[in-house]
């Protein structure tokens, strides 16, 4: 999947200049409960120095799962002592020293850290320690490579939750054509660091290849893949590669095209099977990614050759010996698909098999007029939420309850782009993502979101949207409370009235509504009523403060569990506009947005039916048909829709978060357009 179509050597800190010691040493090691792959990172400083004695700070980062009750182990290799501690009781014997947790802070949730410090005399020399252990366990400076497990249903639940390394090593034609960096292993340990235990490596091959009868591999492109691939498992994830873009390039013309196809696909798999076969069973192989078929009449010719090219796959990978012969293969439906005939299919060809040790997987971007916002489908309703679940279950009724484990390989919605905000209003995508997150759990199915650079800053390792994130996180093993919407909107000037919003508590308590650090005061800020927050006037009007347009403020509504509720309070008065000429491959028109935001569009002809692409609606595509610039003060109406406009009025109505509504007339005449509000 790409956006233009729909992290063994780790980084250590020699000592510090200026007469002051500081070390980094990276600690692998298990916590009190469970894992599967632990690993910490502990940090040693010595902030300050003066004749025999000394400052140390501590702090240690969970990269595995979560640390319930820690105790950090060290040897001083000059005889320093502990004198004075703060935020942990450390004792010493000899040159041996333990810091245990105080009550407060044993939890380390996965990427979390907590920090200590102590005073400390010295005489002779301050070296700092060598290394450290956490729990025991010798720290190694990798993660604890402990065997996985071999069962398909708990190698897939193992690899839960993961994430795709998308429009990278599957750009075409090489791993920076679509925008991204090249892959660093400092990005894989920062997605480890982060709670993913999986990575899955879409693969294009096309142009990276010789011609036949050998296509072979240029052992640059296979190097560069194998050494990521070896970053990741180093790193501790689990890794899944596969034969991407190359479905569309060349796989899709197998049934008119069967020799060439299949003497291409069996030498690519014959040569990465054999480069991988000692590879750890963390890694798995995909076959193809989003399969799909030219030249064929009907679904079941289709299905037909998928299984042909399934078998083959099968067979090349069993065959070449090492560990491919229990290696964990993937398999996707026709399209990755979740219909359930799609699934039958699968069923089909898994049964000709007879191979157990194979996962299925679909991939999910969401109902779709939804997760592009076309047909008027701006918010996360009852038949979205019915699409969710409905595919979910099929999944797990069909393969899971059989045995079968899942991958979602590929989630998302197809509209949310960094490179175009707003498709999905950003509350209605937080309902979504919660729901996702919810609903694969509590079905058994592995997630692996797509991340095209949306998601992830990759250059700055920080996530473009820290707040969908932590609701991310948070699905994977609890539920959020969320509400109707994220946003209040209040008129710029004039009175201010109180204003209501459902609560959707999703299985949690409401406990309360904050603004800063400060919590508001129940029966005089908001109250409650059932499932109904009400944000009184009063509190309405401190928040807005000088009423700006836009954003004056945000509060949360907390739950019990999850991630907080942020309600944006928004003052905003109706958006006007002014006439404007163009054409069809340039026309925009001028628009004050006096705070408010787009939600959609409506074009409709003199008669009421329906302008422009998608015939079918009067609403419009977001982001492929129109889009606002805020920034410029214009609504921009793209070349595509005056591909399939007629000559004539084109009446348009613009439909408004805060509810407002406004029309615009546009006349089509060959290429020229004219506009004016009505």
């Amino acid at each position: 999947m790409s956006y233009r179509d729909i992290r063994r050597t780790l980084r250590r800190l020699g000592v510090i200049a200026t007469g002051l010691a500081a070390m980094l040493v990276t600690v692998v090691v298990p916590g009190t409960s469970a894992q599967t792959a632990p690993g910490c990172r502990v940090d040693y400083s010595v902030p300050s120095q003066w004749p025999g004695g000394f400052t140390a700070d501590v702090r240690v980062t969970n990269l595995g799962d979560p640390v319930n009750g820690w105790r950090v182990g060290w040897t001083f290799p000059s005889g320093q002592q502990v004198q004075h501690a703060w935020n942990a009781t450390v004792t010493s014997s000899g040159a041996q020293v333990t810091a245990v947790n105080a009550s407060y802070n044993a939890n380390i949730a996965t990427g979390g850290s907590v920090s200590f410090g102590f005073n400390g005399s010295w005489s002779g020399g301050n070296i700092s320690p060598a290394a450290f252990t956490l729990n025991g366990v010798t720290c190694t400076g990798r993660v604890v490579d402990e065997p996985p497990p071999t069962a398909p249903k708990a190698v897939v639940a193992a690899m839960q939750p993961g994430w795709n390394l998308g429009n990278t090593l599957d750009a075409i034609p090489d791993e920076t054509a679509w925008g991204n960096p090249l892959t660093t292993r400092e990005l894989l340990r920062h997605v480890r660091s982060e709670g993913y235990k999986s990575i899955r490596l879409p693969i294009t091959w096309t142009n990276h290849h010789g011609p036949g009868p050998g296509y072979t591999i240029d052992p640059v492109w296979l190097g560069r893949v194998r050494d990521i691939v070896n970053w990741s498992l180093e790193e501790g994830l689990y890794v899944m590669i596969n034969l991407h873009h190359d479905s569309w390039q060349w796989i899709n013309t197998y049934p008119t095209d069967r020799a060439n196809v299949l003497a291409r696909y069996n030498a690519l798999w014959s040569q990465i099977a054999t480069t991988f076969r000692d590879h750890s069973p963390k890694l798995v192989f995909e076959n193809i990614n989003e399969p799909q078929f030219a030249g064929t009449a009907n679904d079941e010719e289709n299905y037909r050759a998928l299984h042909e090219l399934n078998a083959e796959f099968h067979r090349i990978v069993r065959s070449s010996g090492g560990g491919n012969t229990t290696r964990l293969l993937v398999l996707p439906t026709l399209h990755t698909n979740a219909d359930q005939g799609r699934l039958d299919a699968f069923m089909d060809s898994y049964d000709q098999l007879r191979d157990t040790n194979i996962a299925a997987t679909v991939h999910f971007y969401g109902f779709w007029p939804f997760s592009v916002n076309i047909a008027g489908y701006t918010r996360y309703n009852a038949e979205v939420e019915k699409d969710l679940v409905d595919t979910f279950d099929r999944v797990h009724t069909t393969f899971v309850s059989r045995g079968i484990p899942v991958i979602i390989g590929e989630w998302a919605l197809l509209g949310y782009d960094r490179n175009r905000p707003g498709v999905i209003e950003r509350g209605e995508l937080l309902k979504f993502f919660e729901a996702v997150g919810y609903h694969a759990r509590t079905r058994e199915l592995t997630t692996m979101l797509w991340d095209a650079a949306s998601f992830l800053n990759r250059p700055e390792l920080r996530w473009r949207d820290q707040g969908l994130h932590d609701l991310i996180r948070s699905s994977w093993t609890e539920r959020s409370g969320t509400a109707s919407s994220d946003q209040v909107y209040l008129p710029r000037s004039g009175v201010i009235t109180a204003k209501s919003l459902t609560l959707n508590l999703n299985g949690t308590l409401f406990q309360g509504v904050r603004h800063g650090g400060t919590d508001l005061v129940n029966g005089i800020d908001y109250t409650v009523s059932g499932s109904t927050l009400t944000l009184t006037a009063s509190a309405l009007t401190r928040l807005a403060g000088n009423r700006d347009y836009g954003v004056n403020t945000a509060v949360e509504a907390r739950f019990s569990q999850g991630v907080p509720w942020r309600i944006e309070i928004i003052s905003s008065d109706p958006p006007t506009h002014t006439a404007s000429t163009g054409t069809t491959a340039s026309f925009s028109i001028p628009t004050q947005f006096r705070g408010d935001q787009l939600a959609t569009m409506e074009a409709k002809y003199a008669d009421g039916t329906p302008a422009g692409p998608a015939n079918w609606t009067t609403f419009k595509e977001f982001g492929h048909i129109f889009e606002p610039d805020y920034a410029a003060g214009r609504l921009i109406l793209k070349p595509d829709f005056f591909t399939e406009v007629k000559d004539g009025p084109v009446q348009l109505t613009f439909h408004f978060w805060s509810g407002a509504q406004t029309t615009y007339r546009i006349t089509k005449s060959g290429t020229a357009v004219t506009g004016s509000p009505r």
